[in-house]
């Protein structure tokens, strides 16, 4: 089968995007690559771990070697670069003038990508951001991962999925070609693979669990990353209103390099996560007009979630989302959460029924016991 470029697929992709050689490159430093996945519109935070001096200077650099954003203490000066990279980040970033920490608000899968921290000259940091859109299907179902794009005459477009970026479908416009592989990874794609030869969107049809994690976007130089959650049974649970309830994530033991998200809604609004890499556990109060204020809490070992004192307001689709590097795993959940009200009034009406039953046989039996001194008597 001829490839997008005229050769076979290739199973590791660029080297920017090569873990293993970035994470070899962070090692030489001695300093340990830590990895941070978010979803597009949510903020993120690269922690520094640090107390800065009274004569630090922090630049964090983005990509190659790009200046994003800066501290120094001995002229009490922050400083960030809103017009680099075609002004990406503007208005997008935030520093915390104690620890050096860089938080980036509103991102795009434009800020995917790794950051580095330099403290003195010296690198004290490095990350890979993975900034995705969240893409979630019923197994057996069909989804579309959209470019949101139109292609020109000479656009090149691949798509690659997986920890491996193995190459699964590709448009070369030049020359009029669309390549799909369906012999790669075991054939899990063969006959699920369409194009749109106009936007470079990709559709899988009738997906199974095998087709869920990352996928990867290349239009030239413009790449953009998807996760797709492949459901094959929601979990239902139900709580009366006023009760705790606990969405357990069945794992025995979260690992070093685990992150953890728990997401609520068709929003997918990120409630809670955990980040072993920081040894960070956050809850998001705020968010969804304050429902979830002080309600959470998070089993720092196995991940699950408790919900506290529930409302109607916290009944529906909840997700969790588990990454250990490009690894992906989803759970998903549905709660209902029942009013005491409700619950109160069927009762009534249950012993309502009872009773007339009761009521109905106790004229049965009086109107027998007549009739049968009646017959006596005669």
């Amino acid at each position: 089968m001829d490839g997008v470029l005229g050769h076979r697929p290739s199973v590791s992709g660029d080297s920017r995007d090569n873990l293993d050689t970035i994470a070899a490159t962070a090692g030489a430093f001695g300093v340990t690559l830590k990895s941070v996945s978010v979803m597009e519109g949510d903020s993120v935070s690269l922690n520094s771990d640090t107390e800065m001096k009274d004569d630090d200077v922090i630049q964090w650099r983005f990509g190659d070697e790009n200046i994003i954003a800066e501290i120094n203490k001995r002229f009490d000066r922050i400083t960030v670069y809103d017009d680099v990279l075609d002004g990406r980040f503007r208005d997008r970033l935030k520093l915390d003038n104690q620890s050096g920490s860089l938080t980036i608000t509103n991102t795009t899968t434009e800020h995917d990508g790794y950051y580095e921290r330099q403290i003195n000259s010296e690198i004290r940091g490095r990350f890979r951001l993975f900034v995705f859109e969240l893409k979630s299907v019923m197994e057996g179902d069909s989804v579309s991962l959209n470019s949101d794009t139109e292609m020109k005459d000479d656009d090149v477009i691949q798509w690659r999925f997986g920890y491996g970026n193995t190459l699964i479908a590709g448009i070369n416009k030049q020359f009029d070609r669309i390549t799909v592989y369906d012999d790669v990874l075991d054939g899990r794609f063969r006959d699920r693979l369409k194009l749109d030869k106009q936007t470079g969107s990709l559709t899988i049809t009738n997906t199974t669990t095998e087709h869920e994690g990352y996928y990867k976007l290349l239009i030239n130089r413009v790449r953009k990353s998807f996760i797709l959650a492949v459901t094959d049974e929601v979990k239902s649970v139900s709580v009366m209103e006023g009760d705790s309830v606990s969405l357990n994530s069945d794992l025995t033991e979260i690992k070093d390099d685990d992150e953890i998200q728990w997401r609520f809604g068709d929003k997918n609004t990120l409630i809670a996560e955990i980040n072993k890499q920081f040894d960070r556990i956050t809850v998001y109060d705020d968010v969804l007009d304050g429902r979830f204020r002080d309600r959470l809490k998070l089993d720092n070992q196995t991940g699950s979630l408790t919900i506290t004192h529930t409302t109607t307001e916290h009944a529906g689709g909840y997700k969790l989302l588990k990454f250990t590097g490009r690894f992906f795993s989803s759970k998903s959940f549905r709660v209902s959460v029942y009013n005491s009200v409700h619950c109160c009034g069927t009762e009534a009406v249950i012993r309502l029924v009872l009773s007339a039953l009761v009521g109905v046989a106790t004229v049965i039996i009086l109107v027998y016991d007549i009739r049968s001194r009646r017959a006596e008597g005669d």
